[in-house]
């Protein structure tokens, strides 16, 4: 029997050896959005971050050059105890006060008050409460600041909230914000930090344009009287006159519920507007909301209030995009909502309104790397119509394309970039008397013309050979909900796919391209039929068709993206693999141009494994600011070594069920905490550690020979199914954990990381019953594992 000091010891030393200051676990600071999300450039303002666990928080982190921000107020909720504190402390200052201006009436009220909040009581008791309030506080004095502490104190009662209708953002933080004059227009994160905490990110816009923003609502007192307005206004909208603002502009709101925003503006006739409004752009998914995001409307209405335009999207894109035309110089005015007057803090949204070129469609949907390609612009405003793209230096992948000169006003578009031989698709070719002959391999750039439209494709092929037939349409902004289907010469059905799930499209929650992967029966001829599945079409409903053998290839993702770790620590990773075309091989993970100090462990991404969790040790020395890091996976495909970056990630949830990756600028990390000197804990086993299935397996730990005994546990983080701690061992240079499988829950074969965590444990004595709470924990870096016969 393995004495249980053993496990004690053991936690006690990797407790105190990795993470001698280590505090104990603190709830993760989140925040769920900034208002506003983004500023023009060469402004100051005032932006409001809401969250949760903000106490500390001290510093802002925005990437790129040019954008600077400081804390300048924190707003919590506060506790019942301390608001009862408050309305005592009150009560005091009021009674006080009564008695030392010999104000009795007041007093009067205030002991009826009193009385009315607690248990009546007869008039003599009364009269004896008041005597005793004017002995408490005879020979008292009232100052100046006493009557400022009792407003102050008042005030922070009105403004008090006790419990937040939504607690991941009932917390604030009051910033500053200053964006350069030549700070780089665009897409930005943000995130706010403690001493010993990187919040997740948030999208943070730079603009050109002038910017206008409603108050953003600081209280809670605020809050609900921006909810009472709307409680009276019909049909459930706000009756708050619209706010002015001038052409072209970007503004700034927030949605609480049953609220409804006006802008007004004068127009020209003639002129041709674009209101663009961007609402999931910045907070992609909401976890506890349906259908996981604000689902904004657009309108634009007459001075007379007669609606003139309306949108609720763009293509399938949830953001609203709306185009018009005005009829007559005058007044107008556009309105955003919720689709369903729903509203909270986080529905943020920026519209950016004016007589702007937007760019709806482009065509081809890419082009071949190394060369130039005349593409089609379709829009609102455009200058040109047609641009030249130089693919002569692009690697291949999606880029984001815009109108020249006009990059960070224009729709922005994804275009795609490939090394295969490409054509374009040729009309007549409905039916399979009229198919288009291609040669493999081959991209065909084409369209779904017209409602109803069906593009047939014939390629000559043999028995065995594998075929991958991939649409890229929707990833590529065209409406396109494409249908393959491939039928062989005599027109039998050999596969058909409707919608492929794509998980490094992260924004994407209707996956419609379509894939498909076929062995061939038998030498011949075979037709690829592609058709909408709504039957819709126009110009707009480009596509790109890859027809090939299997490319086997693979992308990254790493989360979270923002990383906390104390000096000299692990931090738990998780690296996910996106395979395509069948790839299944081992992947290794590395570091790229990182500082001394930052490693992984665990590295090794399992051939067959789309996940693994590793573990990142970062240096012994505090960094002053939070680090960026690049990570890189490489393998080697049909004897080819291949190398991608992994791309960091969050991984948020949709309306309570749903999980997502979606993908971030910069994977930053806080190194917090003091130097630490050494880091006497070693991993002793050399190489993957062996389990025998159903049977044991030893990690070596070695560790200093003296350690205080107390209580610790020992757990195995997030471990695979069938995997546990059995025990712990003395060793001769230190400890053995015994890692121990189940049989009938792990196979032969399987390979990948274990994490160890250790927790101190505090025991206390509560009437009579001893409770066990868990203290501080520290985890070491990733032990590799091999499950082998036994």
């Amino acid at each position: 029997m393995i004495p249980s000091r053993w496990y004690a010891m053991a936690g006690l030393v990797i407790l105190a050896a990795i993470a001698p200051a280590a505090p104990a676990q603190q709830r993760s600071l989140s925040i769920g959005y900034v208002y506003p999300a983004g500023g023009q450039q060469g402004t100051t303002f005032e932006a409001v971050v809401g969250g949760q666990f903000l106490t500390g928080v001290s510093t802002v982190d925005v990437s790129g050059d040019g954008v600077q921000a400081t804390i300048v107020e924190l707003v919590q909720p506060i506790a019942g105890k301390e608001l009862n504190e408050l309305r005592i402390k009150v009560d005091e200052l009021l009674a006080r006060r009564a008695v030392v201006r010999g104000d009795f009436r007041a007093l009067e009220q205030f002991r009826s008050f009193q009385n009315a909040k607690t248990v009546k009581t007869d008039a003599g008791a009364q009269d004896k409460e008041l005597e005793d309030l004017k002995k408490k506080y005879a020979g008292a004095t009232w100052t100046a600041a006493d009557e400022a502490q009792l407003i102050e104190t008042r005030k922070r009662i009105s403004s008090a909230v006790r419990r937040p209708a939504n607690p991941a953002i009932g917390e604030l933080a009051i910033l500053r914000v200053t964006v350069a004059p030549d700070a780089k227009p665009g897409r930005r994160e943000l995130r706010i930090a403690t001493p010993s905490a990187l919040s997740n990110p948030l999208v943070f816009f730079v603009g050109q344009l002038p910017e206008f923003s409603a108050k953003a609502a600081k209280s809670i007192s605020e809050q609900k009287s921006a909810v009472a307005k709307t409680a009276v206004a019909p049909k459930g909208r706000t009756a708050e006159p619209a706010m002015t603002v001038t052409l072209p502009a970007v503004v700034n709101g927030q949605i609480l519920p049953g609220k409804v925003d006006r802008y007004r503006f004068s127009a020209s006739r003639g002129q041709r507007l674009v209101v663009a409004a961007s609402a999931r752009e910045l907070i992609p998914y909401i976890a506890d909301a349906v259908p996981g995001w604000f689902q904004a409307t657009l309108a634009v209405y007459d001075d007379q209030g007669q609606e003139l335009a309306y949108e609720d999207d763009f293509h399938f894109n949830p953001d609203p995009v709306l185009y018009y035309r005005i009829p007559a110089d005058g007044q107008y005015i556009v309105e955003i909502k919720d689709a369903i007057y729903r509203g909270r803090e986080d529905f943020v949204y920026r519209i950016t309104i004016g007589e702007l070129p937007f760019v709806t469609s482009v065509f081809p949907l890419g082009s071949p790397a190394g060369g130039q390609t005349a593409i089609e612009l379709t829009g609102w405003n455009l200058p040109v119509t047609r641009l030249t793209v130089d693919n002569q230096h692009q690697l291949p992948g999606v880029r984001p394309l815009t109108v020249p000169g006009q990059q960070w006003l224009s729709g922005r578009v994804p275009f795609a970039v490939d090394t295969l031989p490409e054509c374009s698709e040729q009309e007549p070719n409905n039916l399979a008397t009229e198919a288009q002959q291609v040669t493999l391999p081959i991209i065909v750039n084409g369209r779904i013309a017209a409602a109803g439209d069906s593009d047939v494709f014939c390629f000559d092929g043999r028995a065995g050979d594998e075929i991958v037939s991939e649409v890229h349409a929707r990833r590529l902004n065209s409406p396109l909900d494409s249908v393959l289907k491939l039928t062989d010469a005599a027109g039998r059905q050999l596969a058909m796919n409707d919608d492929y799930e794509d998980k490094s499209a992260g924004l994407t929650t209707h996956h419609a391209d379509s894939w498909l992967r076929v062995t061939l029966p038998a030498d011949g001829k075979y037709y690829l039929h592609l058709t909408d599945m709504q039957h819709q079409g126009g110009p707009e409903y480009g596509y790109r068709l890859r027809i090939s053998p299997p490319r086997p290839d693979f992308e990254l993702r790493v989360v979270p993206a923002s990383v906390n770790g104390r000096t000299g620590a692990s931090v738990p990773l998780t690296v996910y693999a996106l395979r395509k075309d069948g790839f299944a091989g081992e992947i290794t993970l590395t570091l790229r141009d990182a500082p001394a100090g930052f490693a992984l462990g665990g590295n090794i991404l399992p051939a067959g494994q789309d996940e693994v969790r590793l573990t990142l040790t970062v240096p012994a020395s505090p960094e002053k600011e939070p680090i960026s890091l690049n990570l890189e996976g490489r393998a080697t495909i049909d004897d080819h070594p291949v190398t991608h970056p992994v791309v960091p990630a969050q991984d948020m949830m949709q309306a309570f069920a749903y999980r997502h990756l979606v993908p971030a600028q910069q994977l930053r990390v806080a190194v917090t905490g003091r130097d630490v000197s050494r880091n006497p804990v070693r991993i002793l086993s050399a190489g993957p550690t062996r389990i025998p299935a159903g049977g044991t397996g030893r990690v070596r730990l070695g560790v200093p020979p003296n350690t205080s005994l107390e209580r610790f546990a020992l757990v195995l983080s997030d471990p695979p199914e069938g995997i546990s701690i059995k025990g712990v061992e003395r060793s001769r240079d230190g400890v053995e954990i015994l890692i121990q499988s189940d049989a009938a829950k792990v196979q032969p074969g399987q390979k990948g990381n274990l994490i160890l965590t250790a927790a101190s444990k505090k025991s206390a004595s509560t009437g009579g019953k001893v409770k066990t709470k868990a203290m501080a924990s520290v985890t070491l870096p990733a032990i590799a594992y091999e499950i082998i016969a036994p």
